[in-house]
């Protein structure tokens, strides 16, 4: 947005008509196309089993109520929708299907049409217009393609588009894929400084050893993930355990997250309120924004293992040494963000990686060659 600066002498005739015209033009900005900024972010995920009945075809029911009440919270917040049942809506068209990789491409190409033109179908009575934004990793490993992205949600927000997300899956390269759209969920939260996400889910929250849902989090500890059954669910990618790996994420940069069901009336709002799911508290977090997406990257195909020496220097905001580096995992280039893992196999940061994994591995017995600078690491 260009602002014209204009010198006024006061007294004159004319400075009062121009200072009225400029102000019904910072109102005019600011109303019809400023208000985007006034309002907060909340991401929806939702997963394939709560969309889709035991046939694996979209409940339509549950996406009328899903709408309804999506509409409802567009008036206080700007809205990403992360929608699977993709693959479930286009598998049926597949002959002998048995779910290989080549197969859910297809299947997903198939069905994302279908899964849009529903979303379109119930939204446009309510004069909603939804946009359909087919992602990948790349969207979010490479900044300037990311502050694209972003750019373009802010453009949907501004002209009351409801931008629904989900993978690229007949062009992904498998190595590059999500893990699944929690994690594409999340990536969007913390890229976008969303205020709350919200994953909804079969299972209706995080259920204890009793099967009863866990009404709040604090803070996810091995305790919390003592509660998870590793098994996945039978139609989706992710269980609770990648959901509880990308809700650890986006909470320690301070989003306010929420797993939840889609029984009942009003289930969003029940959860927003409290009244239903498990809510996560948020944790304090003062990354300026260029530190959130490297967070974002944070679940990555490459990293490096560092030893305690380099634990302990990185907590005091320096630069990762290759000396401290015991091993590299994967491959990735120069450039690419990584992730930093202890000697207790836990992710304790991300990095801007300033040398490619093979020339790190090179480097390693070498003192004093930097393979990331300060600048570039976020620590959880």
């Amino acid at each position: 947005m260009a602002f014209a600066i204009c010198d006024i002498t006061p007294g004159t005739r004319t400075d009062h008509a121009v200072n009225r015209q400029l102000l019904r033009i910072f109102a005019h900005h600011f109303i019809n196309r400023g208000i985007c900024m006034q309002k907060k972010v909340l991401v929806i995920k939702l997963g394939t089993a709560v969309i889709t009945g035991e046939a694996g075809k979209i409940d339509q029911a549950v996406i009328k109520k899903i709408v309804s009440e999506i509409v409802a919270l567009s008036n206080r917040y700007h809205i990403v929708l992360v929608s699977s049942g993709a693959v479930g809506s286009g598998k049926s068209f597949f002959k002998k299907y048995k779910g290989t990789i080549t197969e859910r491409k297809a299947a997903a190409a198939v069905g994302n049409p279908m899964l849009i033109q529903l979303y379109h179908k119930y939204f446009s009575k309510h004069g909603i217009t939804v946009a359909q934004a087919l992602c990948e990793r790349h969207h979010f490993s490479n900044r300037r393609q990311f502050l694209q992205l972003k750019e373009t949600f802010g453009e949907f927000w501004t002209n009351d588009i409801l931008p629904v997300v989900n993978e690229n899956d007949l062009v992904s390269n498998i190595e590059l894929k999500f893990s699944d759209n929690d994690e594409l969920a999340t990536l969007i939260a913390i890229g976008f400084d969303a205020d709350k996400l919200i994953i909804c889910t079969s299972a209706g929250g995080l259920l204890d050893h009793e099967n009863k849902i866990i009404p709040l989090v604090e803070k996810i500890d091995t305790s919390v993930l003592g509660y998870v059954n590793k098994e996945k669910s039978g139609v989706g990618l992710g269980g609770m355990l990648s959901k509880l790996t990308s809700t650890k994420l986006a909470a320690s940069l301070g989003i306010h997250v929420i797993i939840c069901g889609l029984d009942g009336v009003h289930p969003l709002q029940k959860a927003l309120e409290g009244q239903s799911g498990t809510t996560f508290l948020p944790q304090a977090s003062n990354l300026k924004a260029r530190q959130k997406w490297l967070a974002s990257g944070s679940i990555t195909i490459g990293g490096v293992y560092i030893d305690k020496g380099a634990s302990k220097a990185l907590l005091n905001r320096k630069s990762l040494l290759t000396v401290g580096i015991r091993k590299v995992k994967g491959n990735f280039v120069a450039g690419e963000v990584i992730q930093l893992i202890d000697e207790s196999e836990v992710i304790v940061g991300v990095a801007k990686a300033r040398l490619g994994s093979l020339e790190i591995s090179k480097q390693i017995a070498h003192k004093n060659i930097i393979a990331a600078h300060a600048d570039d690491i976020v620590t959880f």
